[in-house]
């Protein structure tokens, strides 16, 4: 392509999702960068939908499209493909695996020449090496994985030509995360804790879900402070949408019953998680398995020794013993001997926080998951 010639483009961005996560959660952030960066920014989801009520929040254009035979949808192929024609749509961009169907037979049967980018955002789980698949992602001018270690498993998984495959870490607004001015003495009084002097705070920030770990964590507490009375447990979050709240009712019983009601203490979902990470002196991210791990980078944004669970994605992230350190899945002897390690040995916490701050806004800046998927747009019109 002529340097000219790269300049933005309309682009859509596909997500027929209900729910209110990480990847709609990501998806609405990455419209609104881009649309700040001067790209034409379309959000094609469902209608009221948290998606659709962010993306209008940030000033995108949203389209709502209903998709009730999923992939063998004509008719609503057809609808997206009018949307994308009115739009003047030069490329499309997927972010959730279940919508690829739609959009792959919209290019098949209405708009042959539009280039379809995958943005991966969650694990493959099973082989997607059959027929139906195969074709599928044939379909895509681009696939963009997050970690090197995802990428490595599509190729083991799918039959997707490697030059397609692109990684392109999911970016954070990580400014917000580092700056100093924020101290933790007005972190904590803005989130109203009242805490002792000696107190280490260590906190897990995310939904409350079984997934998350936030009961292993208190169990771990109750034993941990037998011999380490100054540790205190921040959450911060709230129930996953339309799941009800047996797990986090659950685990306030148990916080009760163990006694701990005094030591953790519960704040709900904050629309600035930056006030929570500055509050804290270590950071947990305990997930049974986390793809990616937005809250394990904003951690280390923030500047906070983490401790992750050696799960998923936050074994990429996290460099054992260098910017983070993991710990055996829901193992409280693996996860206590991290805590002790932290408290006992001089310098640690400090060393670990600035190594995983440097290497947070190196790797995992919004700006750069723009530049690299610009790249990649303009390379595929």
């Amino acid at each position: 392509m002529n340097p000219t010639d790269r300049a933005p483009f309309p682009l859509s961005i596909l997500c027929l999702s209900d729910s209110w996560g990480g990847l709609e959660l990501n998806t609405a952030r990455f419209a609104g960068w881009m649309q700040t960066r001067g790209w034409p920014v379309q959000v094609v989801t469902r209608a009221n939908s948290p998606l659709a009520a962010r993306a209008a929040e940030l000033g995108v254009a949203v389209v709502t499209l209903e998709n009730p035979w999923k992939a063998l949808d004509v008719p609503a192929a057809g609808r997206l493909a009018g949307s994308l024609r009115v739009f003047g749509t030069r490329a499309l961009l997927i972010s959730r695996n279940g919508d690829l169907g739609l959009a792959v037979l919209c290019k098949r049967l209405y708009l042959p020449k539009l280039p379809l980018v995958y943005q991966q955002h969650m694990q493959l789980g099973l082989a997607k090496r059959g027929l139906l698949h195969t074709l599928r992602y044939r379909a895509l001018a681009a696939w963009l994985a997050p970690l090197p270690g995802l990428a490595r498993q599509v190729l083991e998984k799918t039959r997707l030509t490697p030059e397609k495959l692109h990684v392109v870490p999911l970016g954070v607004e990580l400014e917000k995360f580092a700056d100093e001015q924020l101290t933790t003495v007005e972190a904590r009084r803005r989130l109203q804790l009242v805490l002792p002097d000696d107190a280490v705070l260590m906190g897990l920030i995310g939904r409350l879900d079984d997934g998350k770990g936030q009961d292993f964590v208190v169990e771990a507490l109750a034993e941990l402070r037998q011999k380490f009375p100054q540790l205190h447990l921040l959450l911060v979050g709230e129930s996953t949408r339309n799941e009800g709240n047996s797990y986090a009712d659950a685990l306030q019983a148990r916080i009760q019953e163990l006694g701990l009601t005094g030591v953790v203490h519960l704040r709900g979902f904050t629309p600035q998680p930056e006030v929570a990470y500055r509050a804290l002196d270590i950071s947990i991210t305990a997930s049974t398995n986390e793809t990616y791990g937005m809250v394990t980078i904003e951690a280390l944004a923030a500047g906070k020794p983490v401790l992750g669970a050696a799960a998923g994605g936050t074994r990429e992230l996290l460099d054992d013993n260098r910017t983070g350190l993991l710990f055996a899945l829901r193992d409280q002897a693996s996860f206590g001997a991290a805590v002790a390690r932290l408290l006992q040995e001089p310098g640690l916490m400090a060393r670990l926080g600035e190594a995983g701050q440097q290497e947070a806004l190196a790797t995992y800046s919004h700006h750069r998951q723009c530049e690299l998927t610009e790249q990649i747009l303009w390379s595929v019109v």
